[in-house]
């Protein structure tokens, strides 16, 4: 099972790649070139950034938190 930290370096690595599409469509259009499959492939890179998202916030909510009511000192009153 992929960790917390890979999950959201993944997530990093592919919105860069998502920019980097969008850019590329916008040199295509520019150059009156088709870009329905680009536009395809960025809506598939998207898709799956959203199931990492989904992925990453199942794994923060089972990973445990904070203790709640103890003081640093750790004293029992």
């Amino acid at each position: 099972m992929p960790t917390l930290e890979f999950i959201r370096s993944e997530i990093e690595h592919m919105r860069v790649q998502i920019g980097r599409q969008r850019k590329e469509i916008l040199q295509l259009q520019r150059a009156g070139i088709a870009t329905a499959s680009a536009e395809i492939l960025l809506q598939r890179m998207m898709e799956k950034v959203e199931r990492l998202c989904l992925q990453r916030d199942e794994l923060k909510k089972a990973e445990p938190g904070p203790v709640k009511g103890k003081v640093l000192g750790g004293r029992k009153w």
